[in-house]
């Protein structure tokens, strides 16, 4: 026998405070929930489980966000560059990631012995005075010192 269960649909989306089209009903518990007539009735067999809602689908920003991504990529060569060197990264920003990679490649060379504890005074003074001008500088000048 079919059963037209619309209206309890409505009731129990009323009940549950949803859209009617979220509304679930157990398969093999229709038979139940034609029988249920009351608010009750309904309450019941959505606390028995029998009946539930089915969860809000929303939209995915997966795609939005893999095309943003692209974007944030786009027009950056050197024909969209405005300003100085200096405007997009800061003097200051720059000198700090060059001591600290001179500094790095000097506390490699005294673990490894390649330079004495004096020769990597010397050396790291002249980092922090500003006299080394990049790493391959500064490589050139441990050859010299152990040369010397």
């Amino acid at each position: 026998m079919v059963v037209n269960i619309h209206k309890k649909r409505e009731l129990a989306s009323r009940i549950l405070g949803v859209g009617v089209n979220r509304v679930r009903f157990e398969p093999d518990k229709l038979d139940d929930v034609a029988d249920s007539i009351t608010r009750e009735n309904i309450r019941s067999l959505i606390n028995n489980g029998s009946i539930w809602t089915a969860k809000v689908k929303g939209t995915s920003r997966g795609r939005a966000r893999a095309r943003l991504e692209t974007k944030r990529k786009h027009g950056t060569g050197p024909g969209s560059k405005k300003g100085k060197k200096t405007a997009r990264v800061g003097k200051k920003e720059v000198y700090v990631i060059k001591v600290r990679s001179m500094r790095k490649h000097l506390r490699i060379l005294k673990e490894r012995k390649d330079i004495t504890n004096e020769q990597f005074w010397a050396l790291y003074k002249k980092v922090n005075g500003a006299q080394v001008r990049s790493l391959s500088h500064l490589r050139e000048l441990v050859k010299i010192v152990k040369t010397h």
